[in-house]
């Protein structure tokens, strides 16, 4: 076999559902793609290394290894491992969930894909999400603001619930940062927390900011004393919080339009999932439709992750 399985070249990313169509009319085109995506210098077995490997026509998009003779499908050990699914349901899914403006919800994924139940839809929504966190991906970097914010939350029966004002009752609480490029916002960091303490935040610093970074705070008390970043705090007093940190509240108040408008409120149990989503589109904001190559690319280097498995980390991340 070619260096490439199937000798197919890396097409541009389709800017169109029109283009989508075209690129992707079946399934050996889908594949191909994905192929290119798992393997862009060329196949190499995951079992052994060797970089040589002949399809096999008994099984669906499998390769198997000229050395060590390990079978190998495009999806075996993916996010897609195992998936009843076909491969143009998936591609059409991360094309949906990556290039539109505002994302798309598992029920409208569910009547617009045609899928047998929404659970089903969930689940593929679920694990495009898992992809929109890039393990490679690198910290935030420079002049940096932090702050955090609470958001109501949606309970069982569908109802937004969560006090007024400051209070912490009933609602979600979270961490934020966004870097300041030139005139603007940069990427952006968004967090689950547990409490505003300075266990809690320091942690979310660690995590998410780049040692030397400067970390621009409201002056908050639990943010002095942060490892390995200088911190810049301006007390807000009775200026508007928004003119003192202009960017990460304008984060947390899209963040909190794009909730209530794409899934009617977040619930507890899900929450840091939601976040990554509207992190990742974030962040590829003016690059929307390389997005969906993004997405696939992650997704093609995740180990495969089960339902029990997605519901179990909500409920103790």
């Amino acid at each position: 076999m070619n260096k490439r399985p199937g000798g197919y070249a890396m097409p541009d990313f389709p800017r169109s559902l029109i283009a989508f169509q075209r690129r992707f009319p079946d399934e050996a085109a889908c594949a191909a793609y994905l192929a290119d995506l798992r393997w862009p210098d060329g196949f190499r077995c995951p079992g052994c290394g060797h970089d040589r490997a002949w399809r096999l026509d008994t099984k669906a998009w499998t390769y198997q290894c000229k050395q060590c003779r390990r079978q190998t499908s495009v999806t075996a050990g993916t996010l897609m491992h195992g998936s009843k699914l076909s491969l143009i349901i998936w591609l059409w899914a991360a094309y949906l969930m990556a290039t539109h403006s505002n994302g798309i919800s598992a029920f409208q994924l569910w009547k617009q894909l045609g899928l047998g139940s929404y659970k089903t839809a969930w689940l593929l929504c679920a694990k495009l999400r898992h992809a929109m966190v890039d393990p490679d991906r690198k910290a935030l970097f420079g002049l940096v603001e932090i702050d955090e914010t609470t958001i109501r939350h949606r309970t069982k029966d569908g109802a937004v619930c969560g006090g007024q004002g400051r209070s912490h009752e009933g609602k979600l609480l979270l961490a934020g940062a966004v870097e300041v490029v030139g005139p603007g916002p940069g990427r952006i960091r968004l967090a689950a927390i547990k409490d505003f303490s300075t266990t809690s935040l320091h942690a979310f610093i660690a995590t998410s900011i780049a040692p030397a970074t400067t970390a621009k705070t409201d002056g908050w008390s639990a943010y002095p004393g942060a490892p390995g970043v200088n911190h810049d705090p301006r007390v807000i007093g009775a200026m508007a919080a928004h003119l003192v940190l202009p960017w990460i509240h304008r984060v947390f108040s899209n963040l909190k339009t794009w909730a209530l408008g794409v899934y009617h409120g977040l619930r507890r149990k899900h929450l840091q999932s939601y976040l990554d989503e509207f992190t990742f589109r974030f962040n590829r904001r003016r690059t929307r439709h390389a997005a969906f190559r993004s997405l696939l690319r992650i997704a093609s280097r995740r180990q495969p992750v089960t339902y029990k498995m997605l519901i179990t980390a909500e409920a103790t991340g």
